[in-house]
């Protein structure tokens, strides 16, 4: 009996035990870990919105949940151990004035389960209430209202699962996140790297460095170079002026004691001019406009001090912030705006803005400015407005080789009486820019006082991709324009961007350049520096299609505090090669497979740069065969151009190729035939 009742009583224990553990658990979302949220801006925020207040939504406030900042997600492992999922959701308002949208998404195991419709700000919240019987995998998604990701300040309020005893879940990092160095160290001997073609106009002052990687000291030369024009033997620096149009085959020779290096190099003198796409840095996404002349020096010095000189980089552009600021309470940048002649007047961080660029040319390299057609630039600073000759005519006197010209405020004076104050309009008044006759027109008046100076200058529309630019911008005298809204350091940007591009592959060519804005990889974000948030296969993958896309390559990250992995990132002289090859074209997506992109790019000496791009967040791991429909036939050398190795030669029509894409990955392969 005694046992019996040990038995009877170990039974209702164990009883308990199995029904405690099947009790149903609330498994709050904002106790989950959320490192492994990407979003737009900032990080997934606790029991606060994005800007660290109290979630509200529509008048109402919460006190649990996270905050998050579109395009966002989170990946949460289930293993069909829940239930349901409830939350409410919509826009915090904390950013009413900005008017955004955006619209939450619930996704099991691949499918849709749930979708609040774009919200607004102000809008009361969405009740969201979703089962989750037999799902392993619960995404919860914030993805744009269709209006960009602007202020799309998004919360997850009162967000829960009910889970199957379970009192906690794993959340998923899809994407690897420990970098990783594909490109192999440059040898000691001497490598000529860069440009093989390069446009100057027929009086216009040369500058061109030749980048050559190797053990110094080196000795330079160049083999044919035309009268006007010399080399200097120490730096490599060509300099000098040609006064009449022609073509001129040169050849490059870099020296040092272990070896020689030539390459063949075209100079064209005539109307065409960046006839490769402009390589360089951008002060914005690392200074902001906290620039100032010292710290674009500090840039320069780094650009050489790294050796990144040595593969092409030659721009140092100064964005935003140079100018006098519109509050006259600005304390290092308020001041008169012009002088009175109209001509432009630099802030107090830039006493002397002809000293900075004839320091950074006496380095080897180009400088750029900014400025805007409105009254105001983006950032308030005084813009080009009514003042377009003496601003060109100021840029050449300075020395400057590239203008950044940004829309921004020029919307504001579309509708206005020009007799009216111009200074009145908001420095942020995009609209009008869509229409191609007025937007095109402020562009062409600074692209013809351009044309008029002594001095070649690179113009860059920054039009956003209004209007279709990529048509008219080689008539207002631009060299290249953007296509697409400001990038971001996330993959839903660079995603994005990509996948818009084929519409305007057509307009590239040699001295035309479609520019999806700047690398945003290395150390980025003024005011809040922090390592980009493209994971190292993302990376790899942003910056092999900016090579395909023949994109202006304009690095945004602190020169002075790069990495092992981004320099090698910036400088593999094969991918670089990609995009600087003369022939100018850009490559399109031809094939799809999934969500793997293949995208074809058609090189001056036949072979061809293939991108085998992966969207998706699982591998690629195929043998593929369809070559017919990359235009590629025969036998073929392929060459992996990150690793810089051939990898196989194949019979394109007999042969499958293996390729193993990592998530959000690429494989960067060259085509090269076999005669």
């Amino acid at each position: 009996m005694k046992n019996n009742r040990i038995l009877i009583i170990a039974g209702f224990i164990l009883a308990g035990i199995v029904t405690g553990c099947s009790q149903p658990q609330t498994v709050w979302l904002d106790d989950l870990d959320l490192t492994a949220m990407t979003q737009g801006h900032g990080v997934g925020m606790k029991n606060k919105s994005v800007d660290g207040k109290t979630l509200t939504i529509g008048g109402q406030t919460f006190e649990r949940g996270v905050g998050t900042h579109s395009v966002s997600e989170l990946a949460i492992q289930l293993d069909g151990k829940a239930t349901s999922f409830t939350a409410q959701v919509g826009l915090d308002d904390e950013i009413l004035e900005h008017k955004p949208s955006a619209e939450f998404i619930v996704i099991g195991d691949g499918e849709q389960l749930w979708s609040s419709g774009v919200v607004k700000a102000g809008d009361a919240a969405k009740q969201c209430s979703v089962s989750l019987d037999g799902v392993k995998r619960l995404e919860l998604i914030v993805a744009d209202g269709g209006d960009g990701p602007y202020y799309d300040h998004a919360d997850w309020a009162n967000a829960k699962i009910i889970s199957k005893g379970k009192k906690s879940f794993p959340t998923l990092k899809f994407i690897a996140t420990e970098p990783y160095i594909l490109t192999p160290p440059a040898p000691a001997t001497p490598r000529i790297n860069g440009a093989s073609v390069f446009g100057v106009r027929p009086g216009s002052p040369f500058l061109f460095q030749v980048a050559a990687t190797g053990d110094r000291p080196m000795a330079f030369a160049a083999a044919g170079l035309p009268a006007g024009l010399e080399i200097n033997p120490e730096t490599g620096l060509i300099t000098g002026k040609l006064t009449e149009p022609g073509t001129f085959e040169v050849t490059l020779q870099a020296k040092n004691d272990k070896g020689m290096a030539e390459k063949k190099f075209r100079i064209e003198c005539g109307d065409k001019i960046a006839l490769t796409p402009p390589m360089g840095w951008n002060s914005w996404n690392c200074f902001g406009h906290e620039v100032s002349a010292e710290k674009v020096k500090q840039a320069a010095r780094a650009m050489v001090e790294s050796g990144l000189i040595n593969y092409g980089w030659t721009y140092i552009n100064i964005d935003d912030s140079w100018q006098h600021h519109r509050d006259p309470n600005d304390r290092t940048r308020s001041g008169k705006f012009r002088d009175a002649r109209g001509n432009i007047l630099t802030n107090a961080q830039f006493p002397d803005m002809k000293g900075l660029a004839d320091y950074i040319h006496s380095l080897g390299m180009r400088v750029g400015i900014y400025s805007s057609p409105g009254p105001w630039t983006c950032g308030g600073c005084v813009g080009s407005y009514g003042y377009e000759k003496q601003d060109a005519d100021m840029y050449a006197k300075w020395g400057i080789d590239y203008l950044k010209y940004d829309w921004c405020s020029y919307g504001g004076v579309l509708d206005r009486d020009l007799k009216k104050d111009p200074y009145s309009v908001s420095s942020l008044a995009f609209q009008g820019g869509g229409d191609s006759i007025a937007g095109r027109k402020p562009f062409k008046i600074m692209g013809d006082y351009l044309r008029q100076q002594p001095r070649d200058i690179v113009y860059n529309l920054c039009q956003y991709g209004m209007g279709d630019v990529w048509e008219w911008g080689d008539a207002v005298g631009s060299q290249c324009w953007r296509t697409t809204n400001d990038i971001t350091d996330t993959w839903e940007s660079v995603k994005s961007i990509a996948l818009a591009q084929d519409k305007a592959a057509a307009w590239a060519k040699p001295g035309n350049w479609n520019d999806p804005d700047i690398l945003v990889v290395g150390i980025v974000g003024w005011g809040n520096p922090h390592q980009t948030k493209l994971k190292p296969d993302e990376q790899y993958l942003h910056f092999s299609l900016w090579s395909l896309f023949s994109a202006p390559l304009l690095i945004g990250c602190d020169l002075e505090k790069m990495d092992d992995f981004t320099f090698s990132l910036l400088t593999n002289n094969e991918v670089i090669a990609v995009n600087q090859d003369p022939l100018g074209k850009q490559a399109t997506c031809v094939h799809a497979i999934g969500e793997l992109r293949i995208y074809v790019k058609e090189l001056e000496d036949g072979s061809k740069a293939v991108g085998f791009c992966n969207f998706d967040r699982e591998k690629t791991d195929i043998s593929f065969r369809d070559f017919d429909k990359l235009g590629i036939t025969g036998k073929q050398t392929v060459r992996d151009l990150w690793r810089q190795k051939d990898i196989k030669t194949l019979d394109a029509g007999r042969e499958t190729l293996s390729l193993n894409v990592p998530a959000h990955g690429v494989l960067l392969y060259k085509f090269m035939p076999v005669q």
